[in-house]
């Protein structure tokens, strides 16, 4: 498999803007694109003891969270670089940024520059989706978004696409932003209900994803608000000191993750005693796990984001603008006659 659209000159590194991002999304249809997405996201977890694994390493601060995320397969390295700052938006700034990259093992060379912004956003999603695929009661129908800002529209849309949800209860704290995803998902096949409170939210929804910002120890859902045979997606708890489910609840569920050693430190099960039962989600993938057993069963997909699903998405990205004009030929790599003389082709541009 060729790991560079653009093997003939390979000083050139091909980097995907924001606007060639976008025109992909639209090139491919952003529900193609989402199951696309989840498709390789799949086929990487099935082969996850390959890969080199470590928790993402963060530089917290006062006002958010700086990460690298790294991983390699043996023949591809990746990594993303990514900030979280919850006050962001106040200054009109997301509260999400990212870039990503994929180097060539062999030689170490780069061979694809991405934005990762968009891109997060649509991995997340195609993540949950897969995951409440396997997981989910059958034939749920039914989510509650709670939540509403950047992550909302993408978590919906996957949920349609790729589990067959029909209608998406919408809630949060702040009206114009449950206003915002109502509006940008009229036309999209969804039935949308917006909700005066999480608990409203909650009615009749088989699936519930919650998926806040504020940096801190939260209470989104109590215990007495999650009933039997639901699955809870919770992907908005993603740092120390963050989380958005009462403790009770994960006494009460099947808990599934990406990568315990990184979840114990960022994700809900940071509230638990660090040899809490979980359930890595690619051990159900190949079938060396359990899922979902019973329908009176909460799962919870415990969700923090890992570098392995960033690395499927920028795999899926690289595949797609093969033979496209998708993606700018970037001048990254000095690249002289002779590989020994880097000071003689700087004096040479002198010249």
């Amino acid at each position: 498999m060729s790991i560079n659209p653009n093997p003939s000159d390979k000083a050139l590194v091909p980097f995907v803007s924001v606007d060639h991002m976008m025109k992909l999304v639209h090139h491919i249809g952003i529900e193609d694109m989402l199951r696309g997405i989840a498709d390789y996201i799949e086929a990487d977890f099935k082969r996850w003891p390959l890969f080199d694994k470590t928790p993402r390493v963060a530089s917290h601060s006062d006002t958010g969270v700086i990460e690298l995320m790294p991983t390699s397969d043996g023949d591809v390295y990746g990594f993303k670089y990514v900030n979280g700052h919850p006050s962001n938006t106040a200054e009109g700034l997301q509260t999400v940024t990212a870039f990503g990259l994929l180097a060539d093992v062999a030689s170490g060379y780069p061979v694809l520059l991405s934005e990762m912004t968009l891109l997060t956003a649509l991995r997340t999603a195609a993540t949950s989706a897969l995951v409440a695929r396997v997981l989910a009661p059958k034939n749920a129908k039914v989510m509650a978004m709670i939540g509403n800002g950047t992550q909302s529209e993408f978590q919906s849309l996957a949920m349609k696409t790729i589990v067959g949800i029909e209608e998406v209860r919408l809630y949060d704290i702040d009206p114009a932003a449950t206003d915002k995803c109502a509006a940008n998902l009229e036309g999209q096949g969804l039935r949308v209900v917006k909700c005066s409170s999480a608990e409203a939210s909650m009615e009749g929804a088989q699936i519930i994803t919650t998926c806040t910002a504020d940096k801190q120890y939260a209470t989104i859902l109590t215990d007495n608000m999650v009933g039997s045979g639901v699955h809870i997606n919770a992907i908005g708890g993603d740092c120390p000191g963050k989380t958005e489910l009462a403790p009770a609840i994960l006494h009460r569920a099947e808990i599934f993750v990406e990568y315990p050693e990184q979840t114990r430190i960022e994700g809900e099960i940071q509230q638990m005693d660090p040899d809490h039962p979980v359930t890595e989600f690619w051990e159900v993938l190949t079938g060396t796990a359990k899922g979902r057993t019973n329908n009176s069963q909460i799962t919870l997909f415990d969700s923090v984001g890992f570098a392995i699903e960033d690395f499927s998405a920028l795999r899926y990205v690289r595949d797609r603008i093969a033979n496209t004009a998708l993606f700018h030929p970037l001048d990254l790599l000095a690249d002289p006659d002779d590989p020994r003389d880097l000071f003689g082709m700087l004096q040479r541009a002198k010249a």
